[in-house]
C-alpha cells in the first residue's frame, strides 16, 4: 500500500516505513539510542530528500523516546539531574544547528555534509566501541569489563582537568561527581548533531557517558532516552518552523511502528548485561557506517540528486 508524502512530494510503501519505525524503536529501548543514526540513512536510501529525512526522523524519535523513557523511569534507570543539564545544553546547540541546516540547504550542500558526518562519526565511534566490547565480552572476569570499574576515576590529564573545572556537582544516581560544564558542552554537541543529522545523539552520547563520564551502562540508557525525548521534540518543532521540512504523515507512520519495537527492545535490554548491550550497539553503528561509506564511493544509479525547496 502506497502513501503520498506532501512535504517529500513522493509515494512510499507503508509497510516498509512501519518496519523502519519498529526497528528503530527496538534499538531505542534496547541500548538507549534514538535510532536517528539508522532511520535517517534508511529514509535517504528509500529516496526521501535528506532534509525531510532528518527533520521527520527527529519528530519520530521524540515519539519513540517518550515511551522508552517512561519504561526506563519505572525501572529506576534515569539520572534526572544529569539529564536536565544535558537537556539545557542540547536546546542551545539544537537552535544553532537548525539555522546552520537552513544555510546548508540553501547552498545545496546539506546532503553531502550529512553523509560525510555519518561516515566520520559512526566509523570512529563504532570501531572504538566494537574493540572495547569484544574485549569485555571475551574477558568478563577482568576489571575493565565491569560497570563498577567504569566508575573508577581515571588518572589521565583530561580527568584531572575535568576535576578542576568550576561548578562541581554530585550525581548520586550515577555515583559520580563532575563539573556541570562537561554535560552542558556534551548536550550542546548533541543538539547540533540532532539538527544536522536527524539523530538524538545517542550513538555519540551513550559511548561518551559510559567511557568518558564513567556512568553505569543501564543508567546511561535511561538518562540518554530522557534527554533524547525533549531534544528531538524541540528540534523537530524548529525544523518545521524554519525549514518547513517535517512531513507529518511520514513521522506518524514511523511513530506507529516504533511503539511496538520500543516495548520489545526495553524488555530485552533490562535482562542483558552491560557489555552485551555495548556490543550490540557497536555492531549496529559499524554496519551503518559501512553502508554510508558505500554511498560515497559507489556512483548512484540516478544522476539527479533529490532536493527540496525551502520556503
Amino acid at each position: 500500500m502506497e502513501l503520498f508524502l506532501p512535504i517529500a512530494h513522493m509515494d512510499v510503501n507503508i509497510a516498509l516505513i512501519l518496519f523502519y519505525g519498529a526497528l528503530v524503536g527496538f534499538l531505542s529501548g534496547l541500548v538507549g539510542v534514538g535510532g536517528g543514526f539508522l532511520i535517517t540513512p534508511l529514509l535517504i536510501f528509500t529516496g526521501i530528500p535528506p532534509i525531510v529525512a532528518v527533520s521527520s526522523g527527529a519528530a519520530q524519535m521524540a515519539g519513540t523516546a517518550a515511551g522508552a523513557s517512561y519504561i526506563q523511569w519505572r525501572y529506576g534507570n534515569i539520572d534526572f539531574r544529569m539529564g536536565l543539564i544535558l537537556l539545557i545544553g542540547s536546546w542551545l546547540g539544537g537552535g544553532f544547528g537548525v539555522y546552520l541546516a537552513n544555510v546548508l540547504v540553501r547552498g545545496g550542500q546539506f546532503g553531502n555534509v550529512v553523509t560525510f558526518l555519518y561516515v566520520i562519526l559512526l566509523g570512529f565511534i563504532g570501531v572504538s566501541m566494537l574493540i572495547e566490547s569484544l574485549k569485555a565480552v571475551f574477558r568478563p572476569s577482568t576489571p575493565a569489563a565491569t560497570d563498577s570499574s567504569a566508575r573508577t576515576p581515571s588518572r589521565s590529564v583530561l580527568r584531572i582537568l575535568m576535576q578542576r573545572l568550576p561548578g562541581q556537582m554530585a550525581f548520586p544516581v550515577s555515583a559520580i561527581r563532575m563539573s556541570v560544564v562537561v554535560p552542558l558542552v556534551l548536550g550542546a554537541a548533541v543538539g547540533v548533531l540532532t539538527s544536522l543529522m536527524g539523530v538524538g545523539g545517542g550513538f555519540v552520547m551513550v559511548p561518551v557517558m559510559i567511557y568518558f563520564l564513567k556512568m553505569p551502562t543501564k543508567i546511561v540508557v535511561g538518562t540518554s532516552l530522557f534527554q533524547l525525548l525533549f531534544t528531538t521534540a524541540a528540534v523537530s518543532i524548529m525544523q518545521a518552523g524554519v525549514n518547513h521540512a517535517v512531513d507529518p504523515f511520514l513521522a506518524t507512520v514511523l511513530i506507529l511502528g516504533s511503539i511496538f519495537g520500543t516495548r520489545w527492545g526495553t524488555q530485552l535490554g533490562v535482562r542483558l548485561p552491560g557489555e552485551k548491550l555495548r556490543l550490540i550497539l557497536a555492531l549496529v553503528v559499524v554496519g551503518v557506517a559501512i553502508k554510508m561509506t558505500m554511498t560515497l564511493v559507489i556512483a548512484p544509479t540516478d544522476p539527479y540528486e533529490m532536493t527540496i525547496q525551502v520556503r
